[in-house]
């Protein structure tokens, strides 16, 4: 089993970014999300786990749901870098890059804490990304933007916590309910 969480394509792709001449990083918004469909169709079912401190991650879980939404997420970045080929404000391609790859690293999480994580990088690029517009009114929408994805990210975290508190586990498997269930379902 290939064990290359497909994020990381768009991520590293978005910390390469700016090493690239001007004229090649639209190019490469467009193939970067080829590549990370290409990984995907090499994807088999199963979990690759990763060691941290006494957790075992678990940054890739694929299942034939996770791929499903991972075919259109990708698609849905292909189409968005070919529509967007004309941009070429650095800022904003990079934080759509790492948008796009976190959705995917939410998608493809099988422990509360990569999903966390994720989660959380696609509040600040996304805030970045409405931010850019660079109008009274985009600064007005991306604050309010901000709090909801902060509120929102607070409860997460709230529920990952309680849940662990209760369980002992970070695994993002079925939940029997309970306060730290609800919490993150909220």
């Amino acid at each position: 089993m290939n064990s290359i969480p497909p994020a990381l394509v768009l991520l590293g792709g978005a910390l390469a970014l700016p090493l690239l001449p001007r004229l090649l990083r639209s190019l490469a918004f467009v193939l970067l999300p080829v590549a990370a469909m290409a990984l995907l169709f090499s994807l088999e079912a199963g979990n690759t786990t990763l060691p941290f401190l006494t957790f075992d991650l678990v940054p890739l879980r694929v299942d034939r749901l996770s791929l499903a939404f991972g075919y259109i997420f990708v698609l849905a970045t292909l189409l968005g870098g070919i529509y967007a080929f004309h941009l070429k404000e650095l800022g904003q391609q990079i934080a759509a890059l790492i948008y796009a790859g976190s959705s995917l690293g939410v998608i493809f999480s099988g422990d509360l804490l990569t999903l966390f994580v994720y989660w959380e990088f696609m509040a600040v690029s996304s805030t970045y990304l409405i931010l850019a517009r660079a109008t009274e009114r985009s600064r007005q929408a991306a604050m309010r933007y901000l709090l909801v994805h902060l509120f929102g990210g607070s409860v997460l975290l709230a529920g990952i916590l309680w849940h662990f508190g209760e369980s002992g586990s970070l695994g993002f498997d079925g939940f029997a309910g309970g306060t730290g269930a609800y919490l993150i379902l909220f």
